[in-house]
């Protein structure tokens, strides 16, 4: 039975994998910042209080997989926030909230829980096509794209050295997704947006797919839920 690890499952994507693979039969392991209590309701297992800025929150639940013997065989790292802003609107404060959040979240939740990663395990590691520098023709959302170009590398590097050991990383693009994360955006745009919007559910099964067809050969790379590569 395949052994998941979901990091920001309290809403939204990860909160709709963590559902949609826990019906399918897989044994999910849930970290919340919240209590999860809707998803213990439905039987999943929930690590909650935990916080992807926190060195001990990371370490407590490394000392907890190795209590219980767990090996993971999946880690899809969801978590992140998103502030909007523009050249002359730029908050260094909530740019640094979003690096630590969004670029450093999984490097730290991934190295300190590499251990008990099976060697043919998976990891994926949902970042934003916004982070992409080829593909960037709009400008402006300067530290949400920063920090997502971030992720973007740190899902490359983890691809690399983690690599050597069977272990195949992927940076994940969800689609646009109407979550909570979109309530930033300025309604207009949003309005705008109306006709890319998916579901999260929607989006988790695209990004599960693309999990269970990840090899080494077509990992450390951008991918699209519908399986398309995106440049760098």
């Amino acid at each position: 039975m395949t052994v998941t690890l979901i990091v920001g499952a309290d809403r939204g994507i990860a909160h709709a994998m963590a559902l949609a693979l826990h019906h399918r039969g897989d044994t999910v392991i849930a970290a919340t910042l919240g209590e999860g209590a809707d998803l213990v309701a439905e039987g999943v297992d929930v690590v909650p209080g935990f916080d992807v800025t926190s060195d001990d929150a990371v370490a407590g639940l490394s000392k907890r997989l190795t209590a219980e013997g767990t090996v993971l065989d999946r880690l899809v790292h969801v978590a992140g926030v998103m502030f909007l802003d523009g050249i002359d609107t730029v908050d260094f404060d909530d740019a640094r909230r979003q690096f630590e959040i969004n670029t450093l979240g999984p490097l730290r939740t991934i190295r300190g829980l590499r251990d008990h990663l099976a060697d043919d395990a998976k990891i994926g590691i949902v970042t934003s096509r916004v982070g992409s520098i080829g593909d960037n023709g709009s400008g402006g959302d300067y530290a949400y794209r920063i920090s997502k170009a971030g992720a973007n590398m740190v899902a490359k590097n983890l691809s690399i050295d983690l690599g050597k050991r069977g272990i195949a990383v992927q940076a994940l693009h969800p689609g646009t997704v109407n979550t909570t994360l979109l309530d930033v955006m300025d309604p207009s745009v949003k309005e705008q947006a109306k006709s890319v919007l998916v579901t999260p559910e929607e989006s988790a099964a695209g990004l599960i797919e693309v999990l269970d067809g990840l090899t080494l050969e077509t990992a450390g790379r951008f991918q699209r839920t519908n399986g398309e590569f995106l440049p760098w």
